[in-house]
């Protein structure tokens, strides 16, 4: 089960993707073949089992990603894959020693890999969880959902526009299942805050506030030796060829916060960062989930030297066609405040983060949900109103979806729309004049400049077709 295989056929075709060299520069660590017996499982037989690769092993694969598809029965994660080998080796280690201690029996039965399409040619994966840096999101779903396998991909969605609509296009077509990583849309307060704004609970709506937190800038970084262990042209992927330093990638030495997410080489910083997971909320509270803005306005700071070049402290304005407006900025406090004629809601995360190397790793005064009125958080939904679908575990919730074939609660569609609004919001900042989105056409209204800002260039081994 846990061995490659070697089809040499499928091997060259899927492979061929206009770069040669590539696979003889990763790293292909093999795990030693292992015979799990169903009762290690409990009650999912192998035969039942949703086997999982999970590409990307860095921070919010080993704190949360893996750990949320393993502490279930229903999947087994039997292969990693990272372009960093090291990864690969300590994700082994770390899979590995999970089911061990599971099963109070070694286990040795999780492959490695350094390429994730040797990865995609193992039939007996059946599913893969991508955490990767953000510009490797679309590319790898793609290429994922044309192998036949199930995605679990973290959000954002995509690096630019162009690509988000190509990945949702892709998994549409392929007929396969795909959650964003949007996982407050599986947290109680959230849905029960989109339930009573839907409802009508604060009247019309009228605005909606979205407080993000910020990024610091940083110094010039020198050039650096390539560490022996990092396949970085690979890394780079479609973005340009620029000199390794080890603030651009991740630290070669533990699993603090990558420096990536601060270059827009490979991110928008945090307008999709957490923008993505904010204005999902607010699109989930607005009824506009399928749907986007129409205007897009705003200001923000950018660094003027240093490696770290995302935005600072910023602005930004947009409006939709039934007239709300939604304001995002950094001087608000983090969370979604829904505002209407008859009072407001607000929704975070309280006191809760992702991972403890977050910008805001806590917000002790933060409340979780609060009201203009006490009594609009205490109202039961009625069986007769609006109830949204129900999720209490996001990673729990995809592998629910795996089996039956329905759709997740945060599905490529929902998660192309969300984050193209954040980078909708960025592409305010950095023409620094007021934007007009067609929805439906998904482009800007007779601006060849703003229009520009859906694609990027590629390089040629790793480039991918997207429809401009």
């Amino acid at each position: 089960m846990t061995t490659k295989k070697n089809n040499h056929i499928s091997r060259r075709k899927f492979l061929d993707l206009g770069s040669k060299g590539v696979l003889a520069g990763s790293t292909l660590l093999a795990g030693l073949p292992t015979i799990v017996p169903s009762s290690v499982f409990g009650k999912n037989a192998p035969s039942n089992r949703i086997n999982v690769g999970a590409i990307g092993v860095g921070r919010i694969s080993r704190g949360h990603d893996m750990p949320g598809v393993w502490k279930h029965d229903s999947a087994q994660i039997m292969a990693v894959c990272d372009l960093d080998s090291t990864r690969v080796e300590l994700a082994q280690k770390l899979v590995n020693g999970y089911y061990t201690k599971k099963t109070g029996k070694e286990f040795n039965g999780v492959t490695g890999y350094g390429d994730y399409r040797e990865l995609l040619l193992n039939k007996d994966i059946d599913a893969v969880i991508v955490s990767t840096p953000d510009h490797w999101h679309a590319p790898i779903v793609v290429h994922a959902v044309e192998a036949g396998k199930d995605v679990y991909v973290q959000k954002p969605a995509s690096l630019t526009i162009a690509e988000g609509r190509m990945m949702a296009d892709a998994v549409k077509k392929s007929g396969r299942i795909l959650q964003i990583g949007s996982q407050q849309r599986s947290t109680s307060q959230f849905r029960y805050a989109a339930e009573l704004v839907r409802n009508g609970r604060i009247g019309k709506l009228q605005k909606v506030y979205v407080g993000l937190p910020g990024d610091p800038s940083g110094n010039e970084e020198p050039q650096m030796p390539i560490p022996k262990n990092l396949n970085y042209d690979m890394w780079l992927g479609t973005t340009p060829e620029v000199y390794y330093t080890e603030k651009r990638v991740h630290p070669n030495v533990g699993f603090e916060r990558p420096g990536w997410l601060r270059c827009e080489q490979f991110g928008a910083g945090m307008i999709t960062g957490w923008g993505a997971h904010h204005i999902d909320i607010a699109h989930w509270g607005m009824d506009k989930e399928y749907s986007g803005p129409i205007e897009i306005w705003g200001k923000a700071d950018f660094p003027t030297s240093g490696l770290w070049n995302v935005h600072g402290i910023f602005t930004t304005h947009a409006l939709y066609d039934n007239g709300v407006e939604m304001i995002i900025s950094n001087e608000i406090p983090n969370g979604i405040r829904f505002e209407g004629t008859e009072g407001w809601i607000f929704v975070s995360r309280g006191d809760s983060a992702v991972t403890s190397s977050d910008p805001i790793a806590k917000q002790n005064a933060a409340k979780k949900l609060d009201a203009s009125d006490p009594k609009l958080i205490t109202s039961e939904i009625g069986p007769n109103e609006l109830h949204l679908p129900v999720s209490t575990d996001h990673h729990g919730n995809w592998l629910e979806s795996v089996a039956s074939r329905k759709e997740p609660i945060a599905p490529a569609e929902i998660g192309h729309r969300s984050c193209t609004a954040c980078l909708l919001h960025h592409a305010a900042m950095k023409l620094k004049r007021k934007l007009y989105w067609d929805p439906a056409t998904e482009r800007f209204k007779n601006d060849n400049e703003a229009n520009a800002l859906l694609s990027r260039e590629q390089r040629s081994a790793y480039a991918i077709k997207v429809n401009k």
